[in-house]
């Protein structure tokens, strides 16, 4: 179905619709947004399959509920252990352990890749510090271009607005305060960390102040407390949206001091912590191999085993017992650090000769990285605005998880064949654009 709706959509295009082919380019996108990415956006969006999506969403939750289990099902509950196997130095531990022990609220945003059958999950990002939700203005500007409404009403294309979801969960997380008044929500990162992503925050602000979110920016060195409230910029604040995380803290010298007001106003239920460092515990590479090694698999039902090869690609740490049945499948695996994130310490071994990937692996065993197998993403064809022909390209996808569930997708790309990270910090020639779902 999403095929056919592909086909029609840059037939179209081929045949001389120059409303679709520039609709991406005639589209008004909120001011803020369009200087974040406005430069890196796809010609096109994308379009997939509703019922697939959402079940793929459905199954991304069951994973979540599994990596929240994990201490209790490979480690008897044991938190210390379970941070040892997975490497996490004890500072940071100590701040991920102290709220340990309720329910980690639902919230994150998995990147997948479909290989032309199903969705394969790469990463699991657990917890608030995240990006690419502003990108469901894509959608929304794209049904304001006349000719994409027509379009899209013909095949009856639908989408999930991320920030929709995200502001239903930050008003509900608030309710116990707020009483149902709208709350303020300030979106704080660590002292000196908001300057490289400024321009990915306010375009976050942006779409959450119009949708009614009084969502404001700063960093932990500005908040205050008075009256037992937690201020920023003089206004108390209800919510705080966390971007600061538990390595960040500990790195930055008088770190653990700084965070201690918002850790106990959170405890003493005068803010509410969104999310708090208990989703991190989580959000480790290591979990995934976790997952999928099968020395595990006595811990989970036969339904549970069924789900994890379906959903998640071969994953393990790399010991130094690993490293030689990785050598001999250098071009189907991949190396990744455990806790890095936006394609940092990456090693592919597809592009690397046997002698280098060999050197790779020797460094990497043992020294908190991972391998995984690799995954082919289909050919996107998109066709170009500028030259008038169909090119091939790379997605990476993603489904943000907010506690109602699916919480929408946007899409990062690469001309096919540009790159093996797919980031838009890893690869100036990537660009972002958002899916559409086709109903059955």
């Amino acid at each position: 179905m999403s095929d056919h709706v592909t086909e029609a959509y840059n037939q179209q295009c081929l045949d001389g619709n120059t409303g679709l082919l520039n609709a991406m380019a005639r589209a008004e996108f909120p001011p803020l947004f369009h200087a974040s990415c406005g430069h890196r956006l796809l010609p096109r969006p994308f379009f997939i399959d509703e019922g697939p999506m959402r079940a793929f969403a459905d199954d991304i939750r069951s994973v979540f509920d599994l990596l929240t289990q994990l201490p209790d099902r490979l480690f008897g509950g044991d938190l210390g252990a379970y941070c040892t196997a997975l490497g996490i130095p004890d500072r940071q531990a100590a701040l991920m352990r102290r709220f340990a022990g309720g329910e980690p609220v639902p919230y994150g945003r998995a990147d997948i890749y479909h290989d032309g059958t199903s969705f394969k999950l790469l990463e699991f990002n657990v917890g608030s510090e995240l990006g690419g939700a502003d990108r469901a203005e894509i959608q929304r500007a794209l049904l304001g271009v006349p000719e994409f409404r027509s379009f899209a009403e013909a095949h009856r294309l639908g989408y999930v607005h991320t920030g929709e979801r995200i502001a239903a969960a930050l008003r509900a997380a608030a309710a116990p305060l707020t009483g149902g008044a709208e709350p303020v929500v300030a979106l704080v990162e660590g002292d000196g960390g908001l300057a490289p992503y400024l321009h990915l925050v306010r375009s976050f602000q942006e779409m959450m102040q119009r949708l009614g979110i009084d969502l404001r920016i700063g960093e932990v060195g500005g908040i205050r407390e008075k009256d037992g409230r937690l201020l920023l910029d003089g206004t108390p604040v209800d919510v705080v949206l966390r971007y600061f995380s538990a390595a960040q803290t500990v790195r930055t010298p008088g770190g653990e001091e700084a965070v201690e007001p918002i850790l106990r106003a959170h405890e003493e239920g005068r803010v509410v912590l969104f999310t708090t460092f208990q989703s991190s515990l989580f959000a480790n590479k290591g979990c995934l191999a976790l997952l999928s090694d099968e020395r595990g698999r006595g811990a989970f039902t036969a339904a549970e085993v069924e789900l994890i090869d379906r959903v998640l690609p071969w994953t393990r740490e790399l010991t130094p017992a690993l490293v030689e049945h990785c050598r001999q499948n250098r071009e189907r695996l991949i190396v990744k650090p455990r806790a890095d994130f936006a394609g940092s310490g990456i090693h592919v071994g597809w592009e690397l000769s046997d002698r280098d990937w060999a050197t790779v692996l020797q460094e990497s065993a043992g020294g908190g990285f991972i391998a995984q197998e690799r995954v082919v993403p289909r050919r996107e064809p998109v066709v170009s605005p500028d030259t008038g022909r169909t090119e091939d390209w790379m997605a990476a996808w993603d489904v943000f998880l907010t506690p109602d569930g699916y919480a929408g997708s946007h899409i990062r790309a690469l001309p096919y064949g540009a790159g093996a990270v797919v980031g838009m910090g890893a690869n100036p020639a990537c660009r972002t654009t958002g899916p559409f779902l086709v109903p059955a």
